[in-house]
This record gives structure tokens, C-alpha cells and sequence, in this order.
């Protein structure tokens, strides 16, 4: 995710975000960097909601992102960290972002993995593939800190993956 947009059609599947606001941004990407091994930490924090779709959807998913990205920011709030099992993250409610998602995936429906087929738990990962008691370590720490609090979401972005590496396609701010 190193943010430079992605020139021409992605050749790797695409994956589709949502973006923090500025603040909360900082801060997840703080959490991040003080929990993710730093080797595997390649990505900003974010919110996945497609992890792979085709790559020929660019200029179509575009168009969709676009159409969603002219309502208001979607109601989004922090639930608390949970267990990964090799990683913590930390659970979001939105049945806005979720409502968003679920016309992508009825527009998309037969493209869809079947990962992707599923309602995903909206979640920020802060750490992921470690040992399990560096994660309940992690996790012991998270609950003190992280309280149930409103969460900002800035955005929707679609990036093409590059075998670990991910570049921005475009991102679609909210303006409503």
C-alpha cells in the first residue's frame, strides 16, 4: 500500500477499503506499527471488504466506488480487540459500510471468491502472523487500552495487489 496510484489495468486481483479518517488513521497505523512484525507490515491500516476481485473490474468497480462515495460517510464505531488466533484485531460495527459492501457483492456476485461470498467482520488487523502468546500478550494490552468509541471512515479505495506490495488504484472519498 504505498499509495502512488497504479498506472493502466492491475494485473493482480484487486482489493477494495475502506479508509480511515486522518485521525484515526494515525492512530491504527500506530497501533500497527508498534504490534505487526515489522517485515510483514507492508500495508496502511485499513478495512477490507473485497479481498480479490478480477482485475478487469477496474474501470467498473471504479464507477460503483464512485456512485457509493457520494453519500455521506458512513456511522462506523469501534466494538474492541479480538483474537486472530497468530494476530489481534480490532472489531468495527457499520451497517452502513456493510450495506455499501452488500450492493458491490450483489453487482459482482458471480465474481466473487468465495471468501468474498461471505459477510466479512469488519475489522482493523494490528497484528497478524506471530506466536500465539505474543498475540495474547497483544491482546491483553489492546483491551485495556481500547474502548468502544465512534470511528471515522474517510473513504473507499480499490489497489491492485503485487505479490505483497499493494498499489493504489483509486480512492474515492465520501462527500456527502
Amino acid at each position: 500500500m504505498n499509495g502512488s496510484p497504479h498506472d493502466g489495468t492491475p494485473r493482480g486481483p484487486i482489493i477494495v477499503t475502506a479508509e480511515l479518517g486522518h485521525a484515526d488513521q494515525r492512530w491504527a497505523d500506530r497501533l500497527r506499527a508498534r504490534y505487526f512484525p515489522p517485515e510483514r507490515n507492508r500495508v496502511h491500516a485499513h478495512v477490507t471488504l473485497f479481498r480479490h476481485l478480477p482485475p478487469s473490474l477496474a474501470d467498473e468497480l471504479a464507477g460503483q466506488l464512485a456512485a457509493l462515495a457520494q453519500s455521506p460517510p458512513p456511522d462506523a464505531s469501534i466494538v474492541g480487540p479480538y483474537s486472530l488466533g497468530q494476530g489481534v484485531a480490532i472489531a468495527l460495527h457499520s451497517a452502513d459500510l456493510l450495506a455499501m459492501r452488500e450492493r458491490l457483492a450483489e453487482r459482482f456476485a458471480s465474481l466473487l471468491t468465495p471468501q468474498d461470498q461471505s459477510v466479512p467482520r469488519l475489522h482493523i488487523t494490528i497484528q497478524n502472523k506471530v506466536r500465539p502468546d505474543v498475540a495474547h500478550a497483544t491482546l491483553a494490552a489492546l483491551r485495556d487500552e481500547i474502548r468502544p468509541r465512534p470511528i471515522a471512515i474517510a473513504a473507499l479505495a480499490s489497489w491492485a495487489y503485487c505479490g505483497g506490495a499493494w498499489s493504489l488504484i483509486r480512492r474515492h472519498p465520501f462527500r456527502g
